[in-house]
Order: C-alpha cells, then structure tokens, then sequence
C-alpha cells in the first residue's frame, strides 16, 4: 500500500512575522513548512534559521528556486537549517548536480521544480538521471493556466516518473481527491490555506481529506462550502 502524500503549506507572504504567525497555526496539520521564494528574498536566509529555531520539529522546505551557483546556494541553506531545497529544471546539468551533490554531503534533500518545462517524457528521463530525492510538477501563478493542464501533467509524470514527486499551482481542497489517485509524494497548498479566514481550520480539512483518501460526507461538505464563501 502506497503511503499518503505529505502536506507542504508553502508561506508565500512577504512579512516574516505573518509567516510565523500562519505556520504556528498550522503546525498540528503541516509535515512540511515552505518558506517561499518572495519570503526568502525580502527576509534573506536569517528566515530559516528563524523558522527552524521555532519548528525544529517540523521538515523545513526553502524554496530558492535555484538556477545557477548550485553548490554554493545548497550550502547556505542548509547550513541556516534548511532540510530541503528546490533547484529549477532549467538549470545546467552542473547546477543540478552540485545542488545534489552538497546535499549528500549534509544528509539532506533536493526537489527539481519542473516549473515551465515542456515535454514531460524527455524531462523526466533527464532530470530522473540526476536521482534528486523528488521532481515537481508545479505551474505558476503567472502562467494563468487552466487546472486541467496542471492534472494532465501530473497524470503524465505519474506514469512515466521512477522519482517520487510533489504537486504544486494552487490546489484547492476539491482537488485533492483526484491528485491522490495517482500518487504523489507531497501535496504543496498554498494560498487555499494561508489566505483563509482561518489558516488553521482550513489546513486542518486539507489534512483530513489527504488522510482520508476519499471525499467527506455530506455534512461536511457543506460546512466546506460555508468556511469558504467567509
């Protein structure tokens, strides 16, 4: 039997003391806090020594989205206490494999963002040669995509990817029930959970629905509905 996918609560706001704020609120329902890439470079690597002072119990995702000097970036986060990092696809090979690489050495992670990589099939026996401990299939906020174009790709890598993978581009609780049939590894929500009237509930039902595997009853769809329309 596979294992349920982990929760990635992905902080993409600017101001760090929101930031703690939303992820002391998630804490009982997050495997994996994100400090994202806006977050990372309005408040410097400082963020994630700070975030890991005050979860260090939970895995710490810095999302550098790296394109270049990939030893060096590797090292500086992870010496602040990250425990993984994200490395673009776009990159060199070099890149990437420094990026792996200074991540061996530190007993720690790389996921490859597969963010505005096309062909799929050819991608994913490139990046694959790599071994980077996960791929992501992941659309941006400014690609303005339909969801369907995040689903095809996701149904695409599931079937042809031998590295386990994440799911990121504004995933909504309704999606989860699909994206599970084909298995990832990490389910990234961000601003369906972080803009919420109340991050923590909203965090607490994306939880229950991973761990579920199946959609709620009635009863709390409808209370669904009511959180939302708040």
């Amino acid at each position: 039997m596979r294992s349920k996918p982990l929760l990635q609560v992905a902080l993409d706001c600017q101001d760090l003391d929101e930031a703690l704020e939303i992820a002391d609120a998630v804490l009982d329902y997050a495997d994996i806090l994100e400090i994202g890439t806006a977050l990372l470079k309005k408040e410097g690597i400082r963020s994630l020594a700070i975030f890991k002072e005050h979860f260090s119990e939970k895995l710490l995702f810095a999302d550098t989205k790296t394109i270049d000097l990939g030893k060096m970036e590797a090292h500086m986060v992870f010496e602040a206490g990250a425990d993984m990092m994200s490395v673009c696809g776009v990159a060199s090979d070099q890149t990437i494999e420094s990026a792996i690489q200074e991540a061996r050495n530190n007993h720690k992670q790389v996921m490859v963002d597969m963010i505005s990589l096309g062909d799929a099939y050819r991608q994913v026996k490139r990046l694959g040669g790599f071994q980077p401990d996960y791929l992501a299939v992941h659309t941006g906020v400014d690609e303005r995509i339909k969801k369907d174009d995040l689903f095809e790709q996701v149904e695409i890598i599931s079937r042809i990817s031998p590295i386990p993978y994440a799911v990121s581009g504004g995933i909504q609780l309704d999606d989860v029930s699909y994206l599970t049939l084909f298995h990832p590894a990490i389910l990234v929500v961000g601003a369906a959970i972080t803009t919420a009237p109340l991050p923590e509930e909203a965090a607490r039902r994306f939880w229950n629905r991973i761990h579920t595997l199946s959609f709620l009853s009635s009863d709390d769809e409808d209370d669904d509905e009511e959180f939302y329309a708040t």
